[in-house]
Order: structure tokens, then sequence, then C-alpha cells
């Protein structure tokens, strides 16, 4: 990071604490308590929406469980069966269609996951009775007489609930299992790949507890941990695997260019029973302990879960690119954009993923639509300069409208995810020879190195720097103008169409504007022009009244709460 102290000009010392500033979140911050008590709170809506996109299309049939668990659900006549948290009913119907005798109960705390349960084209009503029930709250016997029920199947179900209240389900399916009933379950295991993504995303609740971008929540079971659940309430451990599975995936690059990588995948495998109060350690029980690092890879693969290698992995290509490292192409939405003769269609995040994301560069401001039309309407504000934006985002749309008439454009931001996107964006919106003109470049203010990058591509600097809601967070905005100071060209001559300009487009958020305007003179910057709130500080001409003369830009302002601040150095 820069000395912003040594970068202020004149008497004006930044306090020690601001000199190296993280401008960027730091992981594994967490979730906030106000966060952590809305994704409880609103559990059955975020599996709604959930099933509401993915309807039965996101965990694959589960064929495997025949020969996974064959001896459980075969001999000793009908079996009455409980899927808890049933889902799509991926588990239901393969498990019908190969034990047709069976009778299944069939509960999920979404009312659209049973919906779609009951819409299956192999539903039967004498075959299976669906409903809504949350095992947290509603008591399973309302729906089942007690002791009844042979097999209790849990298939990636239970990590979706709050540790705390993993207890309360167990102690439900307790009251209807029958005495010689079994629990089989499959779900995640800890250092599975997705958990690694998802502390590496700042979307811990607690220890092994994370949400997902769409707002649902997983918890990551060692075998320590499940093993003392299920004995704490009543049952004992009859066979317990954690399991590996080495997967090849194919990824695309921005440049289109295939990139094979590989990933574990771990999920943990396990079948307990009802204790009968005897001591456990009598009885023939199967535990793999597997969590140490040492036997992750092949040698899992050879030794449990039966023939691992042949293992079908639940998870179809949504939970797939979970676990891989890219985004479900449902995170992500096109935006078509129409400005003023320019046709966009810009891939952003969609809304409702918005929640968790720490990037607010893979959404698109309603600033920078109104500077880019503003661009579109006064080529001469970019036309033979050479052009910098800061933070821009995956949208960018301000780099490409300035690359038809400037010389240069780099479009920067600090995120790699919004950087990558920006970089699909930009070469699926404009063609040669603009693209020859747009250059995408990470730019973290205040980071020297990163600077010192960007100046490689001009080193005479920047006439134009542009910035669109840049401005909201307070920690930023002194590397902010310390970047710019950097940056800025220096005066060519003394006529007004030739001195650098910073630009900053935004709505006044946490940062207000004598907050702002105190920040741009430590570092040099005098205040030109600024919109809408009249003239200019020192001539009667507004610079940038001149902008929105002879068009309807004001006519078709998308908020108006935006200001835009136009400076130069001293």
């Amino acid at each position: 990071m820069l000395d912003l102290t040594a970068m202020a000009s004149g008497e004006s010392k930044l306090p020690l604490e601001t000199q190296r500033l993280q401008i960027y979140s730091k992981p594994n911050s967490g979730v906030s308590p106000f966060w952590r008590e809305k994704y409880e709170r609103e559990a059955k809506k975020y599996w709604d929406v959930f099933y509401k996109h993915h309807k039965d299309k996101f965990f694959k049939d589960r064929h495997y469980l025949d020969k996974e668990w064959g001896d459980y659900f075969s001999g000793g006549g009908k079996k009455v069966i409980l899927e808890v948290g049933c889902g799509a009913g991926n588990t239901i119907f393969p498990v019908i269609a190969s034990y047709p005798d069976a009778f299944v109960y069939a509960c999920d705390f979404s009312r659209r996951a049973i919906e779609l349960v009951k819409m299956h084209e192999d539903f039967k009503e004498s075959h299976v009775h669906a409903f809504v029930a949350d095992l947290t709250a509603d008591d399973l016997c309302k729906e089942i007489i007690p002791s009844s029920v042979d097999i209790v199947t849990m298939i990636f179900m239970l990590s979706a609930v709050s540790p705390e209240k993993m207890p309360i389900v167990l102690q439900n399916i307790k009251k209807v299992l029958k005495p010689n009933g079994y629990v089989l379950l499959r779900d995640y295991a800890t250092g599975d790949l997705a958990q690694e993504r998802l502390s590496g995303k700042d979307q811990k609740i607690t220890d092994n507890f994370y949400v997902r971008g769409d707002g649902t929540r997983a918890y990551y079971f060692s075998n320590e941990f499940l093993t003392n659940l299920f004995k704490e309430n009543g049952f004992d451990v009859h066979k317990l695997d954690v399991c590996c599975k080495e997967v090849e995936n194919p990824l695309k690059g921005v440049d289109n260019e295939t990139v094979n990588t590989l990933y574990h995948l771990r999920w943990v495998q396990a079948v307990f029973c009802v204790s009968d109060g005897s001591n456990s350690s009598s009885k023939e029980t199967e535990v793999n302990h597997l969590d140490s690092d040492n036997n992750i890879g092949t040698e899992i693969e050879k030794n449990n879960c039966g023939s691992i290698t042949d293992t079908v992995i639940d998870m179809s290509e949504g939970v797939g690119a979970d676990m891989f490292g890219v985004l479900p192409s449902d995170e992500y939405e096109i935006m078509e954009i129409n400005l003023r003769g320019w046709n966009f269609k810009i891939n952003l995040l969609s809304k409702e993923y918005q929640h968790t994301c720490k990037s607010t560069g893979l959404m698109l401001w309603e600033s920078a639509r109104l500077m880019a039309s503003v661009l579109v309407e006064n080529p001469n504000i970019v036309s033979g300069k050479r052009v910098l934006e800061l933070g821009c985002g995956s949208g960018g749309i301000c780099s490409m409208i300035a690359s038809r008439h400037a010389d240069r454009v780099v479009a920067t931001d600090g995120d790699d995810f919004s950087l990558d996107l920006l970089a699909k964006n930009v070469a699926s919106n404009i063609e040669q020879p603009l693209l020859t003109k747009l250059t995408t470049k990470k730019l973290e203010w205040g980071n020297k190195d990163h600077i010192e990058s960007i100046k490689e591509l001009s080193d005479r600097g920047f006439n134009v720097i542009i910035g669109t809601d840049v401005t909201y967070v307070a920690e930023a905005i002194l590397p902010l103008f310390a970047t710019a100071k950097e940056l800025i060209a220096p005066s060519e001559s003394n006529k007004d169409e030739n001195v650098p300009v910073l630009i900053l487009c935004h709505i006044f958020r946490r940062v207000d504007e004598p907050t702002l305007l105190s920040a741009a003179v430590q570092f040099g910057f005098r205040l030109v022009d600024k919109w809408p709130t009249g003239n200019s500080p020192e001539t009667s001409r507004s610079v940038i009244d001149n902008w929105f003369m002879d068009n309807d830009l004001k006519d078709d302002l998308p908020n108006s709460a935006l200001n835009i601040l136009v400076f130069s150095m001293e």
C-alpha cells in the first residue's frame, strides 16, 4: 500500500491508522448477527426460491441408493420409509422404482418442494404421502404413527439445519422410527472444496456452518461431531464413512480456452440405529475416521464407500458448479441496456444473490448509466484523450463508450470476480478496432504495485479519470484521491479543454459532500464544477451544464439524487 501521509500535500497529515488502508473487505469476518438471524428466520423462503428456480434439476436422481444401502431396503416384507427433507423427490422415486411395495412418507419444510413431488409423473398417493413439515418445530407424530417407520433417509438434509436445532430433528424422527429401524444419512463433510470456497467468500455463520449465495445454508460434518450428535440423542453408529472423490472439471476461461482442473469432493455416508441402552462398543460398528489430510485422495477411493470410483455424485451441474468455484449460470442475469444508439448486453449478478456478494462491482449502478449517457452526448469530454475509469465493476459501459473517441481507455477495478466478468462483457459488446484501445486492469486504490502497473500503460498519465459511485465507503475516499493524484496527467496547456480532470458521479450515501471535498483538497485537487447545485465556484459558466444542453439528458435521469463533481489539480 502507498504511504498516504507522504502523498498528502502541505500541512495535511493523516492519522497513523489510515496510512495503510485496506479498502477491500478482509475475508473470514463472517456473517453479521443481523443476517444470521435473517437466514434462520427466513430459511423456508430461501428454499422456496431455490426450488422455484431449480425445480427437480439441482440434484440427480439417487439411483445409487439400492447399490449402497440395498440390504436395508430389501427383506422383511413391505418397508415403511420416511424421507426427511425430500426436496423435489430425487430420493423418493428411485426408491419406489426399485421397491414398488414400499410406502414412503415424504416431508420438506419448503411448500414448493412438496408441490414438485406431487406433480411428479410417478407420484401416487397409494405409495407416497407428501406433506410440509419443519422438523425443528412440527411434531412428526401428527402425520405418522409413532414407532412405525423402518427406514429414515436423510440425504443432504441435516446440513441445512442450524447446528443447535439438529437435536430437535433427531428426537423428532426417533419417535416415529421402529426400535429396530435405521437412519441412512449422506451429507457434506468437512474439508470439501465448497466449504473452502465459502470460507474464502466471507460467508461463515458459525464453525462449519455457511450461507450460500442464494441464502440457503450448509453445515459440513466431521466424524466426531456427527457421532456425538447421534449418540447424545439416543442412536448408535452402525456405519460411518467419509468419502472423497477426485473430479476432473473442464472450465472455460474468459478467452474460451478449456482448462482441466482436479477437485476433491468430500461427503459423509452413515447408518445409525436406535440405541437399546447397552454398551455401543459391543455392537458391530464400522467407523472410518478419515479427517486427516493424509487420507485425502486415491487411498480413500480404494478403501472406502464400496467401489468409490463407481459411486455417483448426487450433485448435478448446479451443485457441481458451486463446488468447482464457478457461479451457477442462474446467479447471473443478462441486462439489456439501450443508451442513445448504444446497445449493450451486460452479464451481472442477479439481485437475489447480491445480499452475500462482497463486491459491489457485480451490479450496474445508476451513476454509470448517467455518466455513460453524458459521454454519448458529449464525446468531446474524452475525444483524443487518455481515459482511466476507477472502480468500473463488471459493467464497464462508460469505458466502452469512451473507447469510440478516446486514444486509450483503461478500465480498472480491485475485485477479481468483477474484472473477469468485465473482460467477458467487453469482449461480447465491442469489436475491433475499439477492443485494441480498451484495456482492463486490476487496481486497488493505494496499492503501489498496481499504480505502477497502470502507469506503464500510459507513462504521461491520464487526461480524464472517471469514477461512478466510488464514494460510498468512507475509508476508501483518501486512497481514491491519492491514486487519482498519482495517475492524472500534468496540464498540457492553460485551455480549459486540455486541463486533466477527475469526474465523479454518484449519489451521496455514507460520505457527504464536505467530507469528500476536504479529502480532495488534501491531495491537491480543486473543485472546478458541480451539478446540479448551480454554477461553478470560480466562473459564471457551468462546465457540466453544457453537457446537458441541446439534449434531453435531464429528462432521462435514472435517479434525481445523482450528483456530478469535476476536479482538476491545483
